[in-house]
């Protein structure tokens, strides 16, 4: 095989979701049945990636230094969603069922990979609890052992004493789960069905 068409094949098998056909499939539609397609998704994605960047806020994907749904008037200012990534963001907003505000930690701890707390978007998070009137946070992090100890972190490190209730989605979301591959009827009832974390010492 040709080596272009290779480093193709395995540049898009490693996008989360795509097997070998998969890849396969995608690279010879690009390449000989829409190669006018390739160009337009290389400048798509050159353009994406020129103009996006974090929300110096909440972290989501934005043009501008603050995202749509931080200066949102109609969102809810004193619910707070930590999730995970920006992938668990959008997939919460397709459920339809939150209206506050959300924090994306880019990641949760995990000692083994290497991920302590200053690899996490914390330091905008506390920021968040000095500046703003928050009286409720929503930890929608995936129901695993990472995620166990990125909540109890966060609920004895960074809320610590604050008069903020704190909950955590779990309610219909499988044992090592997480919230971006979950249907929207899932993440319904896991949002409606949290419930308050206690977290001991």
């Amino acid at each position: 095989m040709i080596s272009s068409y290779d480093d193709l094949v395995q540049g898009l098998k490693s996008l989360p979701g795509l097997g070998f056909r998969s890849a396969e499939k995608i690279a010879l539609h690009l390449l000989v049945e829409k190669p006018e397609k390739a160009t337009s998704l290389q400048k798509a994605i050159q353009n994406a990636s020129d103009k996006l960047g974090p929300c110096k806020v909440c972290g989501n994907l934005t043009e501008s230094e603050e995202c749509s749904i931080c200066l949102s008037e109609e969102r809810e200012t004193a619910t707070i969603c930590i999730v995970e990534s920006v992938t668990d963001l959008y997939a919460m907003e397709r459920s339809g069922v939150f209206r506050g505000k959300y924090h994306v930690l880019q990641g949760k701890l995990s000692p083994i990979r290497g991920i302590g707390p200053e690899q996490l978007n914390l330091s905008s998070l506390a920021e968040r609890f000095k500046g703003e009137e928050v009286t409720e946070v929503i930890l929608a992090l995936g129901n695993d052992m990472e995620g166990e100890a990125t909540c109890h972190f966060l609920k004895e490190e960074i809320i610590g004493d604050k008069n903020i209730e704190v909950s955590r989605i779990g309610f219909g979301l499988p044992s090592g789960a997480g919230v971006t591959y979950a249907d929207e009827t899932t993440l319904k009832n896991a949002l409606e069905g949290r419930k308050p974390v206690s977290l001991g010492h």
